[in-house]
């Protein structure tokens, strides 16, 4: 889980956390975390031999609290395969119950109804176009995530080049915000 708070205590002076807000960019390793039911993560974390649920949990609660207040606006990009594992129960998927798994993207399609515009997802086809799991807040900082650690860049060049990346991947996306909870329902549907 992308702990923000850990990460921007780390990388940025104060003056600078409040531009950090601006828009934040986000492709996750899996689904995003911020969007994640209470069930999914339990699943996610019954294999962690420390067990950080709770933990957690409440990090995702207060992020989606924070994106509910109109804060910021947060997009994300994400491979449409991620989507559709979920949905048939493949993949990463194999073995979480059909019930936690339609409880997750509904979830997931109804916050995207409820927040649009200030929350976009973007679907993109990753036999097109690749990423790494990357977040990009603001024009002064972005993390690339590579398993058991994050990478962070505070450098402008280097920070618009991950920037123009992720616009790169919305530019390439094949189902637009617009229409991702219903490319969601359809996908339960089959």
């Amino acid at each position: 889980m992308l702990n923000w708070q850990l990460i921007l205590q780390a990388n940025c002076s104060r003056p600078y956390r409040w531009s950090l807000w601006v828009l934040v960019r986000h492709v996750p390793a899996t689904l995003p975390d911020i969007l994640k039911t209470e069930r999914m993560l339990q699943w996610e974390y019954a294999s962690f031999r420390e067990k950080r649920l709770p933990e957690a949990f409440a990090a995702m609660q207060n992020q989606l609290q924070w994106l509910s207040s109109g804060v910021s606006d947060y997009e994300i990009a994400l491979p449409l395969h991620e989507i559709e594992a979920c949905a048939a129960g493949t993949a990463y998927y194999k073995g979480v119950s059909r019930d936690v798994r339609f409880e997750q993207l509904n979830f997931l399609a109804n916050q995207c109804d409820q927040m649009f515009p200030r929350l976009r997802i973007f679907l993109f086809d990753a036999h097109r176009v690749f990423s790494a799991p990357v977040t990009v807040f603001g024009p002064n900082l972005a993390v690339v995530y590579v398993g058991q650690c994050y990478l962070a860049f505070r450098e402008v060049e280097r920070v618009k080049s991950l920037t123009n990346h992720f616009d790169w991947l919305v530019r390439e996306a094949i189902v637009d915000a617009r229409d991702v909870p219903f490319h969601i329902r359809s996908m339960m549907d089959q």
